[in-house]
């Protein structure tokens, strides 16, 4: 089962994979003319605007609650791996990866705004919504949902659950099984609690919880300032082949930079539209540009200190492709957290294993309760003309098992199903982003074009040849009417 799992996984994970999503991001960023540096300012304002509603969070909420997705165990583990086999200079490659993929996050997240619904008391939206919506493929946007489900809410949660007990374990000596039952236990107040409390939660752990690491990162780097110039020439250098020590492994710097950039990122993976779909914005482009800036978050900033953290203290590992030791840096310590485990342990005697061990607690509890609100939105999604609310109490018992399961036991075979899910959400999401990027740019545009004339950008997709943004419609009809309204009481007075 495992061999044909790992099979399935090296053909949706290909070079392909990562050639589609690199392209993608490339002919976006040339589109929007570089709106991921052009607009870095207002992504930065438009953070600190909006308030929450009745029916939506406010936009830094929807951004927190994305974090949760994007920051995880990979923002450690998988930094380190990338080192080990792509050599210092994969690190570039990673920021390179940021770069080009804020440009997909705006593109998606601003689809997600467009095509939201208004199920219930909530906003609904995410991929499944628009490829209905804006394709007009209801086959194909249930093929997505269903694999986001089983992935997000089934398969990986247990994993990452794992992963805390396996971190708080080495660090403590916590048995596994009580480490599981107080994930449960936390996991199910927030989730019973709804999409409120989840970007409440989200918005106080997840600034916490990277601000908390960078700081530390910081100081480590501080420690070791002296090394800072000769790392960053080395980052460079093995980049393009040009170092001597990593020279020959440039194909395997870009490989492993994209491959680990993306999956950290998840920059048109479809995870992020989820949540930046639940805000309450006036236009989409808004939600667009605050979620484009999430990228940067993730990959520059918490990527950035685990790689800074193991290059300057040496703590790591590289190895050729046949397994072949080209430099160590560490003895005895698998390919992972426990690099920087061991990295903080020198610096920070006493500390540093048990604080990776919290932040990775944070990271992969964070990121369970991000998997629970992309699969309750799928559910939302297939069952929004039944309504059967017994499926969302039952995606709740589940995904609370899983982290109970996970925590004491899980599978490589219910990681690499996990893998097979969101690898396939990341082609069917790609494919369909690239259909629908007319619609995203017709919203930057305008935008761009009301912010130009000294206006408050407000949404009306029958202005813009947008069809089937059913909520933006009704939302432009109701402004139309008060103004009407207004104009009116004027003229009486």
């Amino acid at each position: 089962m495992l061999d044909l799992v790992n099979a399935v996984n090296g053909i949706i994970w290909s070079p392909i994979m990562i050639a589609l999503c690199l392209g993608a991001g490339l002919y976006f960023s040339i589109r929007g003319r570089f709106l991921q540096v052009r607009h870095i300012r207002e992504m930065l304002r438009l953070m600190r605007e909006g308030k929450s509603s009745e029916q939506g969070v406010s936009s830094f909420q929807a951004l927190a609650m994305t974090l949760a997705g994007r920051v995880g165990t990979g923002n450690i583990a998988g930094v380190a791996t990338a080192i080990t086999f792509g050599g210092p200079g994969a690190v570039f490659w990673m920021w390179a990866v940021a770069f080009l993929g804020a440009s997909s996050a705006f593109v998606e997240s601003t689809l997600g705004q467009v095509y939201k619904e208004q199920i219930g008391n909530q906003y609904r939206g995410g991929p499944a919504f628009y490829i209905e919506k804006g394709l007009g493929m209801k086959r194909y946007a249930w093929t997505f949902a269903i694999a986001t489900l089983f992935a997000t809410g089934l398969l990986l949660p247990g994993v990452q659950a794992n992963s805390i007990a396996e971190g708080l374990k080495t660090a403590a000596g916590i048995d596994p099984l009580y480490t599981g039952i107080g994930l449960a236990v936390v996991l199910a107040a927030i989730i019973f609690g709804g999409v409120k409390r989840i970007a409440h939660f989200a918005e106080i752990v997840v600034p916490f919880m990277a601000a908390a690491y960078i700081l530390v990162a910081v100081v480590v780097v501080a420690m070791n300032i002296e090394a800072l110039p000769g790392v960053l020439r080395l980052i460079v250098s093995s980049a393009f082949g040009l170092d001597a020590g990593f020279g020959a492994m440039l194909g395997m710097a870009i490989q492993w930079g994209v491959k680990r950039g993306i999956y950290s990122n998840e920059a048109g993976q479809g995870t992020g539209p989820h949540a930046s779909s639940a805000a309450e914005v006036s236009h989409p482009a808004k939600q667009g540009l605050v979620q484009g800036f999430s990228v940067y978050i993730d990959t520059l900033f918490v990527c950035s200190a685990t790689a800074f953290m193991l290059l300057v203290t040496g703590q790591y590992n590289v190895e050729n492709t046949d397994g072949t030791a080209r430099f160590i840096g560490v003895q005895g310590v698998a390919s992972g957290p426990g690099y920087v485990q061991t990295a903080l342990e020198n610096v920070l005697p006493g500390f540093g294993a048990l604080f990776v061990a919290i932040a990775l607690l944070f990271f992969a509890f964070t990121t369970i309760v991000a998997y629970y609100y992309i699969a309750e939105t799928n559910i939302a999604y297939m069952d929004r003309h039944n309504r059967h609310p017994w499926l969302g109490v039952l995606l709740k018992l589940c995904i609370v098992s899983a982290t109970i399961y996970g925590a004491v036991k899980t599978a490589d075979v219910a990681w690499g199903l996990g893998d097979i899910g969101v690898g396939l959400m990341a082609w069917l999401n790609i494919v369909a982003i690239f259909l629908l990027r007319k619609d995203a740019f017709k919203c930057l545009r305008d935008y761009e074009a009301q912010k130009k004339a000294g206006k408050e950008p407000e949404f009306d997709p029958v202005a813009l040849g947008i069809k089937n943004a059913h909520y933006w419609e009704g939302r432009a009809a109701a402004l139309k009417l008060q103004g009407d309204s207004a104009r009116d009481a004027a003229a009486i007075k």
